[in-house]
């Protein structure tokens, strides 16, 4: 698929509202019985009635434009991974996929020594004063790690080892305060490093390596377009590159896994 063959899925996004049109859309939600507090988040749905009733407040919030992932050929799809969002994940993890190694090599060659290893229960999770928890598990060729609120495994020297001998490894990163990263390394090298949210910034040995992935997701690989649905297109790109695809089920415990002891930041 060349860049001519399609044309992205652009969707228009609403800026966030004025201090002032933010108090007066809070005043109003309550003289109309909405429940809303002082402070946080306002839902969705009061945010559309208020701008519906005041149509000048619309206008003044503003507009911008962004480009939606969506699959433009037969396989994996981001509304695959629409899951992803409500699921135990949450806002920092990161999942890695590694061909060749089995469950126990990745571990250690993610930082985790043979105490560390052991059956992972739902109630275990990462924390600053406790051990960082990673699963494990095989799917076809390849073993999937997921690492509870941690990024080893989007460190270049980890990719590195987690790919050397002839391997090959895929990671995606979400940080909601950071960036987010689709990582591939191939024989201890770093191909290419895509942010997801921005796919214009590409760096590695091969940056442009993905980019027929990237071209079959809707996005174009020379446009500096800000993509909407970054998670699951990140996701999506790392299930075409290795064929394996991650459901809700592959979150499921007690599973293999390692709590590594320590600071993980």
């Amino acid at each position: 698929m060349s860049d001519a063959d399609f044309t992205p899925l652009r969707v228009t996004h609403r800026q966030g509202l004025s201090r002032d049109a933010s108090f007066r859309m809070r005043a109003w939600a309550k003289a109309k019985g909405y429940s809303v507090s002082e402070r946080g988040r306002v839902a969705p749905q009061i945010i559309d009635a208020f701008l519906a009733a005041h149509p000048e407040v619309y206008e003044q919030a503003g507009k911008f434009e962004m480009v939606h992932a969506t699959a433009r050929t037969p396989g994996p799809s981001p509304e695959d991974y629409a899951w992803e969002r409500d699921s135990q994940l949450g806002d920092i993890y990161t999942i890695v996929f590694v061909r060749r190694l089995d469950e126990h090599e990745v571990l250690h060659r993610l930082g985790a020594a043979d105490e560390d290893i052991r059956l992972i229960e739902d109630g275990d999770h990462s924390y600053p004063e406790g051990p960082q928890i990673i699963t494990v598990r095989r799917i076809g060729d390849w073993t999937v790690a997921i690492e509870d609120f941690g990024w080893r495994g989007a460190r270049r020297e980890t990719l590195g080892a987690l790919s050397r001998d002839g391997g090959e490894a895929v990671t995606v990163q979400r940080h909601d305060y950071a960036q987010h990263h689709l990582t591939y390394a191939v024989d201890g090298q770093l191909i290419t490093d895509i942010n997801p949210r921005f796919p214009i910034n590409r760096q590695g040995t091969d940056p442009d390596r993905l980019n027929r992935h990237l071209r079959e997701l809707g996005i174009d690989p020379a446009a500096g377009d800000h993509i909407d649905n970054p998670i699951p297109a990140a996701l999506t790109l790392a299930s075409r590159i290795t064929g394996v695809m991650i459901s809700p089920q592959h979150l499921r415990r007690p599973i293999l896994g390692a709590a590594i002891p320590g600071a993980y930041f």
